[in-house]
């Protein structure tokens, strides 16, 4: 064991469930010997509490770092803001200038609120839409965080969000009173979405969903559920928090030219700095003013600082291209090299955020020898992949290449059979599943 696995197990002494976020647990990796903590990041190498350097050919930060670990151009912009003060008893003009740009970009919106964090920015879009239609239903597709209102789904059926978030998840500490105000749909369900819609005539506040996530929406399912949404008086709320900026500059909803009534983004729009948007059309927006909606932490200067670099480099580089050509690569790696060696996989998602699955009936012993294996290589890897721009030619074919070594040796276990018996820790945890 380094630092990293014995801090981890302090970790798990003294808060509860060890880390703040699920998908950063190590047991969603390899159980025992993932290196939970880093030291220092940049580009898309990182560092742990030992000094051994690992090039991230997984999560990226759990999707926040499309740049890249520690990206120059936004640092710098993140340094001013500190430099001239983050917080002070007045406001920071960067986030009218982030409201501009933002509504620029989105013509369709007309107004903009900011926060720091994907979760509470959609509590922040469901009470906003809840105020607007007075109305307490929600229909929601997709993830979309561990707020009360979401969670709530899990209450009436303990399997609701089995498709949309953990198998069996406990909604403990989520008033009962809650029960029955969220309702799921499946993606590109057209049919199940209009039942839903009929049954509950009168009643639904907003609809909330992510437009897309591992597969492309079929042709009028988006458009079916705007036109219904907008007929029906109800708000429909995009969240674009994953996906966003990855496919287009902006979101997945301008690519398929199919507008909401409020958007909803985080992550990839600063960087790895805190930093959330919720913007809308006027006539939604503006019903913020009739419910309290306010957090001291919302006004600093960092997170829109850091957007607007971000933001501006997005554009500049038209990174999002690059991220597709780093996906439609590995994915493109990932089938020739199964093939190479014999190993049945599923392969999906979006280019930008590829993943593939063993089909095998050891899957989750075969997907942990791999991060095993790619970790003794020297790489963070497991079955996904979020594209970064920091993800060039050189990385990738150095990740591929390493894949390949492995492969062979998976498929060799294989043949040899029982595989558990070559896995050094535990079996990872089962990580999110989601019905789109």
């Amino acid at each position: 064991m380094g630092r990293s696995q014995k801090l981890y197990k302090k970790a798990k002494k003294i808060i509860p469930g060890g880390t703040q976020l699920l998908s950063k647990r190590p047991e969603m990796f390899l159980p025992e010997l993932w290196p939970a903590y880093y030291k220092k990041a940049k580009g898309c190498a990182v560092w742990d509490l030992d000094g051994k350097k690992y090039i991230d050919m997984s999560l990226m930060g759990v999707g926040s770092c499309i740049l890249g670990y520690a990206d120059k151009d936004v640092d710098n912009a993140v340094m001013g803001a500190i430099k001239n003060g983050s917080m002070s008893t007045l406001n920071c003009p960067e986030e009218v200038e982030l409201a501009e740009k933002m509504i620029k970009i989105h013509k369709w919106a007309d107004m903009a609120r900011f926060a720091r964090s994907g979760g509470e920015a959609m509590a922040i879009a469901v009470r906003i839409a809840r105020a607007k239609s007075r109305r307490d239903l929600i229909l929601f597709c997709g993830y979309h965080g561990w707020h009360d209102w979401y969670l709530s789904a899990n209450i009436a059926h303990d399997r609701s969000l089995d498709g949309h978030l953990l198998p069996g998840l406990e909604p403990r500490g989520v008033p009962r009173a809650l029960k029955g105000t969220a309702i799921p749909f499946s993606y590109n369900n057209t049919k199940q979405f209009l039942e839903l819609i009929k049954k509950h005539k009168g009643k639904v506040a907003a609809v909330v969903m992510e437009p897309i996530r591992n597969e492309y929406p079929k042709n009028g399912f988006l458009e079916t559920v705007r036109e219904i949404t907008k007929k029906s008086n109800i708000v429909l709320v995009f969240d674009e928090i994953t996906a966003g900026w990855r496919l287009n500059l902006g979101g997945a909803h301008l690519k398929f030219k199919v507008y909401p009534d409020i958007a909803v983004f985080a992550k990839s729009i600063s960087n790895g700095y805190p930093m959330a948007a919720i913007i809308g059309r006027k006539d939604t927006m503006k019903v913020a003013q009739d419910t309290f909606i306010s957090s001291t932490y919302w006004t600093e200067r960092i997170g829109p600082a850091a957007a607007l670099a971000t933001i501006e480099k997005l554009k500049k580089r038209n990174v999002s291209d690059h991220l597709k050509i780093v996906g439609k690569t590995i994915k493109k790696g990932w089938s020739e090299l199964s093939r190479k060696h014999g190993l049945d996989i599923a392969i999906s998602g979006i280019d930008p955020l590829s993943h593939f699955e063993f089909k095998h009936r050891n899957a989750m012993i075969l997907k942990t020898l791999l991060t095993q294996k790619m970790l003794e290589l020297g790489f963070l890897a497991s079955n996904t992949v979020y594209a970064s721009y920091a993800h060039k030619k050189e990385k990738i074919q150095k990740y591929l290449n390493a894949l390949d070594k492995v492969f062979s040796e998976i498929s060799e276990i294989i043949k040899i059979g029982s595989p558990h018996k070559f896995i050094k820790s535990s079996v990872c945890h089962r990580g999110f599943k989601r019905l789109n």
